[in-house]
């Protein structure tokens, strides 16, 4: 399963790092290329030799050789891996990660990272139950950095309880988890719209809602970082998405929307709507900018084409659609009105009743439906960790 994986493995001063040979021996006998880093204190509990003859690579320590003036980038290594996992992390190395301290290499490797990164945690009972310690972990999941729990048992110091780093063999398995699960959406084509539309009432002025995309596009990352290919078809944000396996249309108005969604709605697998599209639009948008003359002024509005409706109706039994629902009342009963007057397959649900939840907020609180209208309610999370519970579901309704 790992098989041409660049895992790079960054040690830290805890007695813990005798463990990480067996991590190392693991990962080179499926196939992994591995790189190590380690802090100088490091060198304390295991050998330079030991992790590079087991790696088959150097191990990095410093920025530069001293005595040859050998440049060692960071940057290089940090864009190298495929999964950079720090184990064992100790209290110093939590407390630097989350303060963006870069003091030694590995810690500027972590800073130019764009891979995922694991983190293993090792210490004493007592600081790994400090709010410190604590604080620093919840800061660093809240990054996208996946925490490794320690295991419960007998610790250095004598005591017995939490702090003791994980196993390398149960290290070892939720790395080939995490590979196998970046796999999970490769066989699919995933479409999803974002963003508001922009209505014009003139070359000046338009008619548009306060969605930010920022649901939409994180949605796209989550998918994309499974292994997907994302269409998405965004309305105008202030938002980018660089990954390969994302191709972005950017449009303005509802018909817009729609014309890019029907092209490319037939070779979807899956298509989550979850744009902000505007239900009306001026008639006759004017040519010119509209001059303030009277003391009221009318505008006529048509309806815009029914996106979601047209796709309900023209969807295969092979295709799952993912509508949203933003209610400020009668959230469920509206929701599931929606989703069968569509034809979706699931549809997300959110309310601004709930403080933190719908536009220009950083966070969601959503309740998932589906077709069979049982229901699933998440806490207020932020919008990527959303993003991960909606593909869960999926993933799961499809048995993926």
């Amino acid at each position: 399963m790992l098989k041409g994986k660049k895992i790079l493995i960054g040690i830290t001063g805890s007695i813990a790092a005798y463990k990480i040979p067996l991590l190392i021996r693991l990962l080179k006998k499926d196939g992994a290329e591995v790189k190590v880093i380690a802090t100088p204190s490091a060198f304390d509990f295991v050998t330079p030799l030991t992790l590079s003859t087991l790696s088959g690579n150097p191990v990095s320590v410093e920025s530069h050789d001293k005595l040859t003036g050998e440049w060692h980038s960071h940057v290089e290594l940090g864009l190298w891996a495929d999964l950079f996992i720090i184990a064992p992390a100790t209290a110093n190395t939590l407390g630097k990660l989350q303060a963006g301290i870069a003091d030694n290499y590995l810690l500027t490797v972590y800073l130019s990272a764009r891979c995922q990164v694991m983190i293993a945690p090792a210490m004493d009972l007592d600081m790994f139950k400090h709010p410190a310690t604590i604080s620093n972990i919840e800061t660093l999941k809240s990054r996208g950095d996946i925490i490794i729990a320690p295991g419960t048992g007998e610790l250095a110091s004598g005591l017995c309880g939490e702090g003791r780093m994980e196993e390398p063999e149960v290290i070892f398995d939720l790395i080939k988890s995490w590979v196998k699960k970046c796999k999970q959406f490769s066989e699919y084509n995933i479409l999803i719209s974002a963003g508001p539309t922009y209505e014009p009432i003139d070359p000046v002025r338009f008619i548009g809602n306060h969605s930010s995309g920022l649901m939409g596009f994180e949605l796209a990352k989550a998918f994309a970082d499974r292994g997907a290919h994302v269409n998405l078809v965004s309305g105008p944000v202030n938002l980018k998405l660089n990954h390969p396996l994302v191709d972005v249309f950017p449009v303005t108005t509802a018909a817009e929307m729609f014309e890019n969604v029907n092209l490319l709605f037939n070779q979807a697998n899956i298509a989550v709507m979850c744009a902000a599209v505007a239900d009306y639009t001026p008639e006759s948008p004017a040519k010119t900018k509209l001059k303030k003359s009277e003391d009221s002024f009318d505008l006529h509005l048509v309806k815009t084409k029914d996106i979601l409706l047209h796709l309900g109706n023209n969807k295969k039994d092979d295709q799952f659609l993912i509508g949203f629902a933003l209610e400020t009342d009668n959230a469920h009963e509206n929701a599931i009105k929606k989703l069968h007057n569509k034809n979706l397959d699931l549809i997300v649900v959110n309310t601004l009743e709930d403080e933190g939840a719908g536009f220009k907020h950083q966070t969601n609180k959503v309740t998932l439906i589906g077709r069979d209208e049982s229901s699933t309610e998440f806490d207020l999370k932020k919008k990527s960790a959303v993003a991960v519970d909606i593909i869960d579901y999926i993933a799961k309704s499809l048995t993926i």
